[in-house]
């Protein structure tokens, strides 16, 4: 098994870490699409808000059975924690492993892992969260199927977000 992480923007050369605005309807901050040949356990993820949301929202991390059109990951922001792995086998794409979607697609089926519920009061000025599981309880997602963090919020916030996992 390999371990490899990614963030929801390219990979940081001479800026920093993308940051993106949430919005006020649902959107996908990260998606992995899993390939046909290989399914993934999630290891850790977590996010960043830079700000109070103003009004609650959540943040959730999400199988889903469909797509939402994203910005296209490439093969380097798509991190192995060992530089001596190989590429990661998630299917790139508008379609498949990117970041910052446009259009959230119809889905039909979904499998919940997290949830966090962020109140509008929360924090004085960013929210951190992490979480890691334990290695009994880590979640498998199927293979052609994607992960999503997606976030809900009544007002705009930028967040930055990431995912870890086997393959």
């Amino acid at each position: 098994m390999h371990r490899y992480k990614t963030f929801n923007g390219p990979m940081p050369t001479t800026a920093a870490q993308q940051k993106v605005t949430t919005g006020t309807a649902i959107k996908t901050l990260l998606q992995l699409a899993t390939p046909s040949t290989r399914q993934i356990q999630l290891i850790s993820w977590g996010f960043t808000l830079d700000g109070v949301p103003g009004s609650a929202g959540q943040v959730e991390l999400i199988q889903t059975d469909v797509a939402a059109t994203v910005t296209a990951h490439v093969a380097a922001g798509v991190q192995p924690l060992d530089p001596n792995s190989p590429p990661s086998l998630l299917t790139l794409g508008t379609t498949g492993t990117g970041y910052t979607a446009t259009a959230e697609g119809t889905v039909a089926a979904t499998r919940t892992f997290d949830v966090n519920l962020v109140p509008s009061t929360a924090g004085s000025t960013d929210i951190n969260y992490v979480y890691q599981w334990m290695p009994d309880e880590r979640p498998i997602i199927a293979v052609s199927r994607f992960l999503r963090v997606r976030c809900t919020f009544g007002a705009a916030v930028n967040a930055t977000c990431f995912v870890v996992w086997d393959e």
